[in-house]
């Protein structure tokens, strides 16, 4: 072959070798799709200063000992897909939230053991006021950044007390609300109200009304109540369940030590 057509078909190699290269930057790969799951499950802890040393432990316990119970895996291994997208945040004031345990696929007991070890050696993140607006804000940003893909998207909030730092509470959840998200509510209630701030664990009507009229909302949405911290790992069970089932229950039930 003559030099020339040598040349010619090398330009012509590199030619179909530079539009290989623009393409793929014009076009980049798609993503790998996100995996799917029966439910993203945020569980937002309370962890205000309300909440001592005792209390925070308790809860603490609650959830590791909740995530690896045999009836909580059974009611997740039941779903469809037979897996959950779970992840664990703590919250107190405005601007106080943290990630404590990332989106973690609970299928089976070694994951969900996992998820509890973890979950009980990370450090308490703080101990400021009580912002449920901020950690539903801060919830929906988890949830949005979720590496799964689910049809059914819950916040499980749990605290001691009435939204006293933030914007206001009902908007936060309306927003929640507007995007598909239902919000569950666990209260921990106070036998004697706090010194400084009476209305705050105590509030008129109670916490399980407060919590039901500002705080929970969406399909099923319910408010559980732990009489005190040391009945919160029974609360916990019962309130994973419900909502890894989708399993009926009342608008609000107590669950109690006595």
């Amino acid at each position: 072959m003559p030099d020339s057509g040598v040349a010619m078909m090398r330009a012509a190699g590199a030619g179909v070798i530079l539009l290989v290269i623009l393409a793929a930057a014009v076009w980049p790969a798609a993503a790998p799709a996100a995996e799917p799951v029966d439910l993203l499950l945020v569980l937002a802890a309370d962890v205000s200063r309300s909440v001592d040393t005792a209390k925070f432990q308790l809860q603490r316990d609650g959830y590791a000992a909740a995530i690896s119970d045999p009836r909580v895996l059974e009611a997740i291994q039941s779903g469809r897909r037979g897996r959950i997208g779970l992840t664990f945040i703590e919250w107190s004031g405005a601007g106080s939230q943290r990630v404590v345990i990332d989106w973690t696929t609970i299928a089976d007991a070694e994951a969900a053991k996992g998820f509890g070890d973890r979950l009980l050696e990370a450090p308490r993140s703080f101990a400021d006021r009580t912002s449920i607006s901020g950690a539903i804000e801060f919830a929906m940003g988890q949830i949005a950044r979720a590496p799964y893909q689910a049809a059914r998207r819950v916040i499980d909030v749990s605290g001691d007390g009435t939204n006293n730092a933030g914007r206001d509470v009902t908007a936060a959840r309306d927003e929640a609300l507007a995007e598909g998200v239902t919000i569950n509510g666990l209260v921990i209630l106070s036998e004697t109200p706090l010194a400084w701030n009476p209305d705050h664990t105590n509030p008129p009507g109670g916490l399980e009304n407060y919590y039901r009229e500002h705080v929970i909302g969406g399909p099923g949405a319910f408010v559980l109540a732990a009489e005190n911290f040391n009945s919160f790992g029974q609360a916990i069970v019962k309130k994973m369940i419900a909502e890894v089932a989708q399993a009926p229950l009342r608008p609000s039930r107590r669950v109690s030590t006595r």
